[in-house]
């Protein structure tokens, strides 16, 4: 049996998770990995067979590593065991699918803190940004655990759950999904007492389904879980608000302007954040763009919800910087807005507002790369895209990868419409690359003293670079 909160055994492991403790000893561990990289002494390892690479290939360095646990497909051990470390005296569990003996095993672990608040943080975008507010927020009063990064997947949140201790009073997790039936595994194992949902939108919607309406319907099941004392808090002008009501058990409550009794007043501070009055406090918060507001609007909307005061919500929520990413703010000869951790079609244009909205001596340069997992609403999106870019009215426009063609070319198209002329006929205004390498040559080469540029894309265009060579050429800082 596992001492809830410090360690548990591989026997209590292949216990709950259905599995056989197949070779070594009884030994402990005190926290789970399915990255060998990560792994140090009393890890458990779980190996994990993916579309690209199989993390069974990797046992034996996260042996090396310091794991003392190991956690297998019952196939792979027969046929592959032997290649394990024969001085090893790690600890291998075997099961028929390692994937599915995780979540069980975590929602096993996850049951022996039944006095812990769980709130689960969801929506299209801006999950990991509210998580990261509810969190400081809950941390000024109460012991406080959230899962590290985005670690919220049917992968991330088990292995997160195992870092709960018995310390903990209120557990603040982040759920998201790309495909369908996801929600289903992610509230099993997690069980929220409340589910705050930040919007629907239509991040992954080529692969949930094909609409929002799909999307909402799978983001939905966040609440499947609920026996009637529960909250599902979502936002006060949700298009699908009926439908993610229908046949809940538990209290509904929204969050925005309107649903927030305390607001006084909110001041737009452009690249700086925001001014907050509430409750007669006024807090700073120094994450910009509406969307941010409406961010923290949710977040403290759950603290009160949970009797927080007034006084540690303003706390929290000045304590908490932009996020590598999201919408963080460089500064230097120019300005950049790093916004490139993840992108959809609400994201995009919420971000091209914030650019376009802040007063600069020099020019506004927007660099959007292609957004992804769209399916067969890909080329409607970008279109979309590309004519949103355009209506900013940025100085240069410019855009990257393969589907982002298809919003190069309505940008092109409305520009043409418009009879939009570039200030230098010999540099174009709108410029479309698939190359990362000229992509870069030509931003380096455009950018000049007291521009502000935003760099927008998907997670996959690793535009991250880009903004890492700006840091270097423009003297950036975070600030």
């Amino acid at each position: 049996m596992a001492d809830a909160g410090l360690a548990c055994n591989a026997q209590w492991f292949a216990d709950a998770s259905g599995g056989s403790l197949v070779k070594g000893e009884n030994l402990v561990f005190s926290q789970v990995d399915s990255d060998s990289r990560l792994c140090k002494k009393a890890s458990l390892f779980v190996a994990i067979k993916g579309e690209n690479s199989d993390g069974h290939d990797y046992a034996s360095q996260a042996i090396n590593n310091g794991a003392t646990v190991v956690l297998v497909n019952s196939a792979w051990w027969k046929e592959n065991g032997q290649k394990l470390p024969v001085n090893s005296n790690a600890a291998v569990i075997a099961a028929e699918d390692s994937i599915k003996a995780l979540q069980k095993a975590a929602t096993a672990y996850r049951r022996m803190f039944p006095k812990l608040l769980r709130i689960a943080v969801s929506g299209s975008s801006g999950k990991t940004t509210t998580k990261e507010l509810l969190a400081a927020i809950f941390s000024i009063s109460r012991n406080t655990v959230k899962n590290p990064g985005n670690l919220n997947s049917d992968i991330g949140l088990p292995i997160s759950i195992f870092n709960i201790r018995k310390e903990h009073e209120v557990a603040v997790f982040e759920l998201g999904i790309n495909y369908p039936g996801e929600m289903d595994i992610l509230a099993s194992v997690y069980e929220p007492d409340c589910a705050l949902l930040t919007n629907i939108g239509t991040a992954h919607i080529g692969v949930l389904g094909g609409s929002r309406q799909k999307i909402a319907m799978e983001k939905a099941k966040i609440a499947s879980h609920f026996d009637g004392s529960q909250s599902l808090i979502i936002y006060e002008q949700e298009d699908f608000k009926d439908l993610l009501l229908a046949g809940l058990k538990g209290r509904t409550e929204t969050f925005g302007y309107n649903s927030l009794p305390g607001l006084v007043y909110t001041k737009d501070k452009g690249l700086e954040g925001w001014l907050i009055n509430f409750d007669g406090l006024e807090i700073k918060l120094k994450l910009p763009g509406k969307h941010n507001l409406l961010n923290a609007m949710a977040a403290i909307k759950t603290a009160v919800l949970y009797g927080i005061k007034p006084q540690d919500i303003a706390r929290g929520l000045e304590s908490v910087n932009p996020l590598e990413g999201r919408s963080r703010i460089l500064k230097g000869r120019f300005d950049v807005i790093d916004d490139c951790y993840n992108a959809n079609a609400e994201s995009v244009e919420a971000a091209m507002a914030l650019c376009s909205s802040v007063k600069v001596e020099g020019r506004h340069i927007f660099v959007l790369g292609s957004m992804k997992e769209l399916g067969e609403e890909s080329v409607a999106a970008h279109r979309r895209l590309g004519n949103a870019a355009m209506s900013a009215q940025p100085d240069l426009l410019v855009f990257f990868g393969e589907e982002a063609r298809d919003a190069y070319n309505a940008a092109m198209e409305a520009a043409k419409t418009t009879g939009f002329k570039p200030a230098n006929p010999h540099t174009p205004h709108i410029a479309h690359f698939e190359s990362y390498p000229e992509l870069e040559a030509f931003v380096v080469s455009m950018v000049r003293d007291k521009d502000i540029v935003l760099v927008k894309a998907s997670r996959a265009m690793a535009l991250e670079r880009l903004v890492k060579q700006l840091e270097t050429s423009g003297g950036l800082h975070a600030s």
